[in-house]
Protein backbone atom coordinates (compact mmCIF):
# COMPACT_ATOMS: atom_id res chain seq x y z
CA UNK A 1 0.00 0.00 0.00
CA UNK A 2 1.68 3.65 -1.01
CA UNK A 3 1.24 6.65 0.44
CA UNK A 4 2.77 8.60 -2.69
CA UNK A 5 1.32 11.50 -3.56
CA UNK A 6 1.89 11.67 -7.46
CA UNK A 7 -1.08 11.77 -9.53
CA UNK A 8 -2.74 15.40 -10.37
CA UNK A 9 -5.72 15.05 -12.35
CA UNK A 10 -9.29 17.37 -12.49
CA UNK A 11 -11.78 16.57 -9.72
CA UNK A 12 -14.25 14.26 -10.28
CA UNK A 13 -17.83 14.99 -9.34
CA UNK A 14 -17.73 12.16 -6.47
CA UNK A 15 -13.95 13.28 -5.10
CA UNK A 16 -15.95 17.25 -4.83
CA UNK A 17 -18.99 15.72 -3.01
CA UNK A 18 -16.26 13.26 -0.77
CA UNK A 19 -14.17 16.77 0.53
CA UNK A 20 -17.67 18.79 1.69
CA UNK A 21 -18.30 15.58 3.34
CA UNK A 22 -14.95 15.61 5.18
CA UNK A 23 -15.42 19.28 6.33
CA UNK A 24 -19.14 18.32 7.62
CA UNK A 25 -17.38 15.63 9.40
CA UNK A 26 -14.48 17.78 10.86
CA UNK A 27 -17.42 20.44 12.35
CA UNK A 28 -19.30 17.33 13.98
CA UNK A 29 -16.13 16.21 15.47
CA UNK A 30 -16.31 19.33 17.95
CA UNK A 31 -19.60 17.67 19.45
CA UNK A 32 -21.56 18.00 22.60
CA UNK A 33 -19.67 16.23 24.93
CA UNK A 34 -16.47 17.57 23.96
CA UNK A 35 -17.69 21.50 23.88
CA UNK A 36 -19.30 20.88 27.78
CA UNK A 37 -15.80 19.09 28.27
CA UNK A 38 -13.77 22.66 26.87
CA UNK A 39 -16.51 24.75 29.48
CA UNK A 40 -15.84 22.10 32.53
CA UNK A 41 -12.17 22.23 31.89
CA UNK A 42 -12.10 26.08 30.63
CA UNK A 43 -12.96 27.16 34.15
CA UNK A 44 -10.48 24.90 35.78
CA UNK A 45 -7.70 25.89 33.20
CA UNK A 46 -8.09 30.37 34.16
CA UNK A 47 -7.19 28.35 37.97
CA UNK A 48 -4.35 26.78 36.12
CA UNK A 49 -3.19 29.74 34.35
CA UNK A 50 -1.86 31.09 38.14
CA UNK A 51 0.63 28.12 38.58
CA UNK A 52 4.11 28.98 37.67
CA UNK A 53 5.53 29.19 34.13
CA UNK A 54 7.25 25.61 34.94
CA UNK A 55 3.87 23.88 35.10
CA UNK A 56 3.11 24.92 32.06
CA UNK A 57 6.56 23.51 30.52
CA UNK A 58 6.11 20.29 32.46
CA UNK A 59 2.34 20.00 30.36
CA UNK A 60 4.47 20.47 26.75
CA UNK A 61 7.45 18.09 27.94
CA UNK A 62 4.93 15.60 29.10
CA UNK A 63 2.91 15.99 26.09
CA UNK A 64 5.99 15.50 23.88
CA UNK A 65 7.51 12.31 25.48
CA UNK A 66 3.75 11.38 25.34
CA UNK A 67 4.26 11.39 21.76
CA UNK A 68 7.26 9.78 21.71
CA UNK A 69 6.50 6.60 23.17
CA UNK A 70 2.57 6.30 21.60
CA UNK A 71 4.84 6.12 18.42
CA UNK A 72 7.40 3.84 19.19
CA UNK A 73 4.76 1.72 21.32
CA UNK A 74 2.14 1.49 18.50
CA UNK A 75 4.46 0.01 15.77
CA UNK A 76 5.78 -2.34 18.34
CA UNK A 77 2.17 -3.27 19.29
CA UNK A 78 0.33 -3.25 15.73
CA UNK A 79 0.24 -6.73 14.62
CA UNK A 80 -0.80 -8.13 18.21
CA UNK A 81 -4.11 -7.34 18.47
CA UNK A 82 -7.07 -5.66 16.45
CA UNK A 83 -9.05 -3.29 18.24
CA UNK A 84 -11.80 -1.39 16.34
CA UNK A 85 -12.47 2.49 17.15
CA UNK A 86 -14.95 1.72 19.81
CA UNK A 87 -13.10 -0.59 21.82
CA UNK A 88 -10.48 2.47 21.60
CA UNK A 89 -12.73 4.42 22.99
CA UNK A 90 -13.86 2.27 25.84
CA UNK A 91 -10.35 1.29 26.62
CA UNK A 92 -9.43 5.35 26.55
CA UNK A 93 -11.97 6.18 28.85
CA UNK A 94 -10.78 3.07 31.18
CA UNK A 95 -7.33 4.50 31.64
CA UNK A 96 -8.97 8.08 32.02
CA UNK A 97 -10.88 7.07 34.92
CA UNK A 98 -7.45 5.60 36.46
CA UNK A 99 -5.53 8.70 35.86
CA UNK A 100 -7.98 10.91 37.41
CA UNK A 101 -7.99 9.23 40.86
CA UNK A 102 -5.08 10.38 42.24
CA UNK A 103 -5.68 14.19 40.15
CA UNK A 104 -2.83 15.69 38.56
CA UNK A 105 0.19 13.58 39.03
CA UNK A 106 -1.99 10.48 38.33
CA UNK A 107 -3.34 12.19 35.25
CA UNK A 108 0.11 13.05 33.97
CA UNK A 109 1.60 9.90 34.38
CA UNK A 110 -1.23 8.52 32.53
CA UNK A 111 -0.69 10.60 29.48
CA UNK A 112 1.48 7.89 27.72
CA UNK A 113 -1.36 5.19 28.02
CA UNK A 114 -3.87 7.63 27.01
CA UNK A 115 -1.96 8.62 23.82
CA UNK A 116 -0.48 5.42 22.84
CA UNK A 117 -4.59 4.40 22.84
CA UNK A 118 -5.38 7.16 20.47
CA UNK A 119 -2.59 6.45 17.89
CA UNK A 120 -3.25 3.05 17.73
CA UNK A 121 -7.15 4.31 16.73
CA UNK A 122 -5.71 6.28 14.43
CA UNK A 123 -3.46 3.78 13.06
CA UNK A 124 -6.52 2.16 12.15
CA UNK A 125 -8.01 4.38 10.67
CA UNK A 126 -4.75 5.47 8.42
CA UNK A 127 -5.19 1.23 7.07
CA UNK A 128 -8.90 1.91 5.88
CA UNK A 129 -8.02 4.20 3.52
CA UNK A 130 -5.18 1.64 2.13
CA UNK A 131 -2.31 2.85 4.42
CA UNK A 132 0.20 0.40 5.73
CA UNK A 133 -0.02 1.64 9.80
CA UNK A 134 3.07 0.00 10.89
CA UNK A 135 5.27 1.57 8.22
CA UNK A 136 7.48 4.86 8.97
CA UNK A 137 5.58 7.27 6.66
CA UNK A 138 2.12 5.97 8.03
CA UNK A 139 3.25 6.55 11.27
CA UNK A 140 4.52 10.02 10.73
CA UNK A 141 1.17 11.16 9.15
CA UNK A 142 -0.61 9.69 12.27
CA UNK A 143 1.89 11.57 14.31
CA UNK A 144 0.54 14.71 12.13
CA UNK A 145 -2.82 14.35 13.06
CA UNK A 146 -2.40 15.50 16.42
CA UNK A 147 -1.52 18.67 14.74
CA UNK A 148 -4.31 18.89 13.01
CA UNK A 149 -6.55 21.42 15.04
CA UNK A 150 -7.36 20.87 18.63
CA UNK A 151 -11.26 20.89 20.19
CA UNK A 152 -12.80 23.96 21.08
CA UNK A 153 -13.18 27.61 20.42
CA UNK A 154 -9.68 29.11 21.06
CA UNK A 155 -8.58 26.35 18.59
CA UNK A 156 -11.65 25.91 15.92
CA UNK A 157 -9.65 25.47 12.89
CA UNK A 158 -8.09 22.90 10.10
CA UNK A 159 -4.22 23.01 10.17
CA UNK A 160 -3.52 21.37 7.36
CA UNK A 161 0.47 22.62 7.47
CA UNK A 162 1.43 18.80 7.88
CA UNK A 163 -0.76 17.68 5.68
CA UNK A 164 1.72 15.44 3.20
CA UNK A 165 5.12 17.18 5.00
CA UNK A 166 8.04 15.93 2.79
CA UNK A 167 10.40 15.03 5.98
CA UNK A 168 12.89 12.45 6.18
CA UNK A 169 12.05 8.64 7.68
CA UNK A 170 15.44 9.56 10.38
CA UNK A 171 14.65 9.42 13.98
CA UNK A 172 15.95 13.29 13.90
CA UNK A 173 13.30 14.09 11.46
CA UNK A 174 10.04 12.25 13.81
CA UNK A 175 11.93 14.21 16.85
CA UNK A 176 11.42 17.38 14.93
CA UNK A 177 8.03 16.66 13.71
CA UNK A 178 6.98 16.16 17.08
CA UNK A 179 8.40 19.21 18.00
CA UNK A 180 6.33 20.94 15.88
CA UNK A 181 3.01 19.11 16.99
CA UNK A 182 4.18 18.89 20.94
CA UNK A 183 2.86 22.49 21.52
CA UNK A 184 -0.74 22.10 19.79
CA UNK A 185 -1.32 18.87 21.53
CA UNK A 186 0.16 20.22 24.83
CA UNK A 187 -3.07 22.92 24.31
CA UNK A 188 -5.57 19.98 24.39
CA UNK A 189 -3.97 18.37 26.98
CA UNK A 190 -4.15 21.47 29.40
CA UNK A 191 -8.07 20.82 29.11
CA UNK A 192 -7.71 16.89 30.04
CA UNK A 193 -5.03 17.55 32.90
CA UNK A 194 -7.76 20.48 33.82
CA UNK A 195 -11.20 18.36 34.04
CA UNK A 196 -9.03 15.30 36.11
CA UNK A 197 -6.91 17.97 38.61
CA UNK A 198 -9.42 17.03 41.55
CA UNK A 199 -8.83 13.44 42.88
CA UNK A 200 -11.32 11.08 42.93
CA UNK A 201 -14.11 13.38 41.05
CA UNK A 202 -11.41 13.51 38.38
CA UNK A 203 -12.01 9.76 37.71
CA UNK A 204 -15.70 10.35 35.90
CA UNK A 205 -13.79 13.47 34.09
CA UNK A 206 -11.17 11.35 32.84
CA UNK A 207 -13.33 8.75 31.44
CA UNK A 208 -15.48 11.28 29.73
CA UNK A 209 -12.59 12.99 27.98
CA UNK A 210 -10.39 10.54 26.95
CA UNK A 211 -13.33 8.83 25.54
CA UNK A 212 -13.99 12.50 24.00
CA UNK A 213 -10.22 12.81 22.71
CA UNK A 214 -9.99 9.78 21.33
CA UNK A 215 -13.57 9.71 19.45
CA UNK A 216 -11.98 13.64 18.26
CA UNK A 217 -8.97 12.38 16.78
CA UNK A 218 -10.27 9.33 15.43
CA UNK A 219 -12.83 11.73 13.57
CA UNK A 220 -9.88 14.16 12.40
CA UNK A 221 -7.66 10.97 11.22
CA UNK A 222 -11.05 10.12 8.98
CA UNK A 223 -10.47 13.61 7.24
CA UNK A 224 -6.88 13.45 7.30
CA UNK A 225 -6.48 10.06 5.88
CA UNK A 226 -9.14 10.61 3.77
CA UNK A 227 -7.81 13.57 1.84
CA UNK A 228 -4.41 11.63 1.23
CA UNK A 229 -6.31 9.04 -0.50
CA UNK A 230 -8.09 11.55 -2.42
CA UNK A 231 -4.60 13.05 -3.17
CA UNK A 232 -3.22 9.66 -4.48
CA UNK A 233 -6.16 9.89 -7.01
CA UNK A 234 -6.32 13.66 -8.09
CA UNK A 235 -3.40 15.04 -6.93
CA UNK A 236 -2.26 17.06 -3.32
CA UNK A 237 -2.90 20.11 -4.96
CA UNK A 238 -6.06 19.93 -6.42
CA UNK A 239 -7.78 18.31 -3.41
CA UNK A 240 -6.21 20.72 -1.04
CA UNK A 241 -7.19 23.58 -3.04
CA UNK A 242 -11.19 22.27 -3.32
CA UNK A 243 -10.67 21.40 0.83
CA UNK A 244 -10.03 25.23 1.53
CA UNK A 245 -12.09 26.27 -0.56
CA UNK A 246 -15.58 24.29 0.62
CA UNK A 247 -14.18 25.73 4.42
CA UNK A 248 -13.88 29.15 3.64
CA UNK A 249 -17.16 28.63 1.95
CA UNK A 250 -18.01 27.43 5.87
CA UNK A 251 -16.30 30.31 7.81
CA UNK A 252 -14.11 27.56 9.10
CA UNK A 253 -10.34 29.10 9.68
CA UNK A 254 -7.56 27.14 7.83
CA UNK A 255 -3.87 27.17 8.57
CA UNK A 256 -1.41 26.23 6.02
CA UNK A 257 1.56 27.40 7.66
Amino acid sequence: MTTDLIHSTALSDDAKTAIAALVVRQRRANGVLMKAINFVGGQVVDTLKMLPAGAWDQIETAARRALEISYDTANRTQGRYSAGEGTHKVIGAISGALGGLGGLPTALAELPVATTVIFRAVQGVAAQYGEDPTSTKTRIECLAVFGSGGPGADDDGVDTSFFGTRIGLTGAAVHGLIGKVAPKFATVLSQKLATQAVPILGAAAGAGTNYAFTDYYVQMAHVHFCLRKLARDHGETAVLDEFHTVLAARDVPVKTA
